[in-house]
C-alpha cells in the first residue's frame, strides 16, 4: 500500500484541481458483460500485485513517470487488470505530460462509471471500471481535442492488449482500429 506521496506528486494533484471536472482469468470481452462476478478479496491479493491491488481496490495512485504505460507508444488496447474489461485504445492516448496514462475519450465508454470524490479537499470525478469497480484514475477538462477531456489512468489497473495479440486474446472486435 503507498502510505505517502512524493511532494511532486502532490504538487502535480494541486495543478490539475482547477480543471477538474464535477460530475458525478475472468474475461470480459463484450462492451458491457452484466455475467461478470468480480472475485474475492483473497483471490484478487492471489492475483494482483501489491501495487495493482492497492490502486484498483484501495484508490491509491501510483507515482507519476514511474510506471509501465504513462510513455509507452505501441498500438493496442488497454482492458481493467481485474476483469479484462476493454476500457481505453492507444488511439485515443496522448502525451499529457503529467507521468500517467492520459486519454481523451473510452474506448467503451459502457465500461467507465464515473463518481465524486473528495480525498483532495475539492471534488474530482474519479474513473473506475463497470464491472470490476476497480478505481482506475481521475477525469479532467484540460484534454485535447476533440473532447478537450483528460482522462488520467494509473498503470497499474490495466492490462495491455498489443494490437498483434487482439484476436488471441479474444478482443477482435478492435482489431479493426488499427488498419490502415
Amino acid at each position: 500500500m503507498i502510505k505517502s506521496i512524493s511532494a511532486f506528486t502532490f504538487m502535480a494533484l494541486i495543478v490539475t484541481m482547477p480543471f477538474t471536472v464535477f460530475s458525478n482469468d475472468n474475461k470480459t470481452t463484450t462492451a458491457n458483460n452484466s455475467d461478470y462476478i468480480k472475485p474475492d478479496e483473497q483471490e484478487l491479493r492471489q492475483q494482483l500485485t501489491p501495487l495493482q491491488y492497492s490502486v484498483t481496490q484501495s484508490d491509491d495512485t501510483e507515482p507519476p513517470f514511474e510506471n509501465a504505460f504513462w510513455d509507452d507508444k505501441r498500438q493496442g488496447i488497454y482492458v481493467d487488470i481485474v476483469s479484462g474489461e476493454p476500457l481505453f485504445s492507444s488511439t485515443h492516448k496522448y502525451k499529457s505530460g503529467t507521468g500517467w496514462p492520459s486519454f481523451y475519450q473510452p474506448l467503451e465508454s459502457a465500461n467507465i462509471t464515473e463518481d465524486t470524490d473528495y480525498i483532495l479537499i475539492f471534488p474530482r470525478t474519479e474513473v473506475r471500471s463497470k464491472n470490476a469497480d476497480s478505481h482506475l484514475g481521475h477525469l479532467f477538462k484540460d484534454g485535447p481535442e476533440p473532447t478537450g477531456l483528460r482522462y488520467c489512468i494509473n498503470s497499474a489497473s490495466l492490462k495491455f492488449i498489443p494490437k498483434e495479440e487482439l484476436s488471441a486474446e479474444g478482443y477482435s472486435q478492435y482489431t479493426s482500429l488499427f488498419k490502415q
